[in-house]
């Protein structure tokens, strides 16, 4: 193990992974009560998939200027959040104008999202090790009850959500407060996240910092447990 007494994780792409792109609307459209054949959902979903418009997935290709705003500030509220990712799924043409909003509300559902194969035992081992776990991350909606419907809840001892605090990573005061969460200070604390420049910000207030690859999770099966050090 690292010798850390507590451990910050990030969300999307570390411990959990969101859905492929075709499951999600295919979802939205189920809900929304819409028929689309199997060539048009692979059509929307490729559409869907260049303008970036799922949280957690593919980044856009590019940015419309008119959302160049409430981009670079989506994960500090709710309303900014919505805004620039149903934005972005408007620059689709769908099928139905309710999919939009049908669409962002997917992604929010426990169900959009599936933890790594290692959380859950990486999490347990370094509860029953005594180290203190946070979860820090850029987001505009509420996470912690993804944790709950997965069982991974109990093994979180914070979480630290930039849309709660005015701040997103790197902002060195998110890995501040998550610091605090823990009782702990910076030198004791490891970050393990997925994003160089996001989560490499906690190494400017003296946390240590390790990355794993952003895969999707049948293609990472124990990419938690080697950065930690833990036996497999």
């Amino acid at each position: 193990m690292t010798g850390a007494r507590g451990v910050l994780f990030d969300f999307s792409g570390t411990l959990f992974r969101v859905e492929p792109a075709a499951s999600w609307l295919r979802a939205a459209l189920a809900g929304a009560g819409v028929a689309a054949a199997d060539d048009e959902v692979a059509r929307l979903t490729a559409l869907l998939e260049e303008a970036g418009a799922q949280p957690g997935g593919t980044r856009p290709s590019r940015v419309p200027a008119h959302l160049a705003d409430v981009w670079a500030e989506r994960d500090l509220g709710p309303e900014r959040h919505r805004a620039a990712y149903t934005g972005l799924a408007r620059e689709v043409p769908l099928p139905e104008e309710s999919l939009y909003e049908a669409l962002y509300a997917r992604h929010m559902e426990p169900a959009a999202w599936r933890p790594y194969a290692d959380a859950a035992e990486v999490l347990g081992e370094l509860r029953r090790r005594g180290v203190r776990t946070a979860v820090v991350s850029n987001i505009g909606w509420d996470l912690r009850p993804v944790f709950r419907a997965h069982g991974l809840d109990e093994l979180v001892d914070a979480y630290v959500l930039s849309y709660e605090h005015g701040a997103q990573k790197p902002d060195p005061r998110l890995f501040r407060v998550a610091c605090e969460a823990l009782g702990l200070p910076p030198g004791d604390v490891l970050m393990v996240g997925d994003n160089r420049r996001a989560d490499g910000g906690a190494g400017g207030i003296g946390c240590a910092v390790r990355l794993v690859e952003h895969l999707p999770v049948e293609e990472r099966p124990e990419g938690l447990r080697p950065v930690l050090g833990l036996a497999g």
